[in-house]
């Protein structure tokens, strides 16, 4: 009797997923557990197992179906595991194979590879015990390229010297093969249409939604950074030997951000049609850029962790995102939203809300700049600091006061406990 592979249960919010990339192919031998196909939600990449082991038989979705939970993907028949060991024994090719397949993958690498049609196997991983990366793979695509369009570039090792091509045109001794592959390339033009993710489609409808439906203002203000950075070097050592995480910037925001909120709780709040509503918590959300687009993991009760907490919430947050496997509960809720353009070199920007919350905060470069203290010209690390508020619910002196909040408790970090 064949095995059912069906389409997992999906959160209330999520009502369908499409299907991006199948690993096994009909006819193809699986083990129980062993990922066969990758969905993609509007928030995160969810794996398919094998529900059994046995020879995938049929695939009834193909690669761009929209499929809803408890949908039939595809067939397995049942199969011995003697019979796989021996055919395995018999026939050294299919180890290899195998051996192959089971290179671990993240679902960026595998959809590179579907849509280039690539064999992983001749790429070399540069990442944990020869992991590919989607750097590999760029890296390895770009090569190819190079070496198609060598191939269009006239090279004087490739012309004869017989008399008829000696009166061709020859290439200038002064052109470089660099210069001439430059000159391949721009020759092509290239262009390639995919369609949109999920995931990006999702976020597009999000930022539309939050510029047509709120009335979206910024105000800014400047943060001398020069008492966080002495305290963080004072006490990295220490803080990293007990907590055994490092002690990064993004925790000070992060605590001087909930101790503005509990002074303004109309900017910890929502609305919902004619109603406001008061969060009595603080649910963080910190902004990653990822590489299938923006997402937003959450620090729940984020008033409850200590500096260490924080940290390591991040750090947690940053390896599942680069293994892909950030759940909906990582994602779903957040009443206050903080996003770092800073790593990028962004020295000033206007954020844009996080729907349905009212307040976005932007961080931005450190940057040595001349500044006044007591009369006296001297150089300080500033950073412009940005908050974007819905003006429906929060009014301009609130969000005035609210940023100067943090700019204080950052220039005068020392009541912010860091728990060493």
């Amino acid at each position: 009797m064949s095995i059912e592979v069906l389409v997992p249960n999906l959160p209330e919010s999520v009502s369908d997923a499409t299907l991006i990339t199948w690993h096994k192919q009909p006819g193809d031998t699986v083990t129980k557990n062993e990922n066969l196909v990758d969905l993609e939600t509007d928030k995160v990449v969810l794996e398919v197992p094998a529900p059994e082991s046995g020879v995938l038989s049929k695939i009834l979705k193909e690669d761009g179906a929209v499929v809803v939970g408890g949908e039939i993907l595809a067939l397995l028949e049942p199969q011995a595991v003697a019979e796989g060991q021996k055919t395995t024994e018999t026939s050294p090719e299919p180890e290899e194979e195998e051996e192959e397949a089971n290179i671990p993958l993240s679902p960026s690498v595998r959809r590179l590879i579907a849509e280039n049609a690539l064999d992983p196997s001749i790429i070399k991983g540069t990442g944990k015990d020869g992991r590919l990366t989607k750097t590999d793979v760029m890296d390895y695509l770009h090569k190819k390229t190079l070496q198609e369009a060598q191939l269009i570039v006239p090279s004087d090792k490739a012309q004869p010297e017989a008399p008829k091509e000696a009166e061709k045109p020859a290439p200038s001794p002064a052109v470089s093969k660099d210069e001439a592959e430059s000159r391949g390339i721009s020759n092509l033009r290239p262009e390639q249409r995919v369609p949109m993710t999920r995931l990006r489609a999702k976020v597009a409808e999000r930022l539309l939604q939050a510029q047509q439906n709120a009335a979206m203002l910024t105000t800014f203000n400047e943060v001398n950074m020069q008492n966080v950075i002495d305290l963080r070097n004072q006490y990295k050592e220490r803080f990293e030997k007990k907590h055994h995480v490092k002690l990064g910037f993004m925790s000070f925001f992060v605590k001087a951000s909930i101790e503005a909120l509990k002074r303004f709780p109309a900017i910890n709040a929502s609305i919902d049609d004619n109603d406001i509503i008061y969060h009595g918590y603080y649910d963080i959300g910190i902004a990653v850029s990822t590489e299938r687009g923006l997402i937003v993991p959450v620090l729940r009760d984020a008033d409850q962790l200590d500096f260490a907490g924080i940290e390591q919430s991040i750090v947690d947050f940053g390896a599942k995102t680069r293994s892909g496997t950030l759940t909906y509960d990582d994602l779903k809720g957040g009443t206050f939203t903080i996003t770092n353009g800073g790593i990028f070199g962004s020295m000033l920007s206007t954020p844009i809300l996080n729907p349905p919350q009212c307040a976005i905060l932007g961080m931005h470069a450190i940057k040595e700049r001349p500044v006044v203290e007591n009369g006296q010209i001297v150089i300080r690390p500033i950073m412009y600091l940005a908050l974007s508020y819905d003006h429906r619910l929060v009014d301009g002196r609130e969000a005035v006061q609210f940023l100067v909040t943090i700019k204080e408790c950052l220039e005068s970090p020392a009541h912010l406990l860091l728990n060493i």
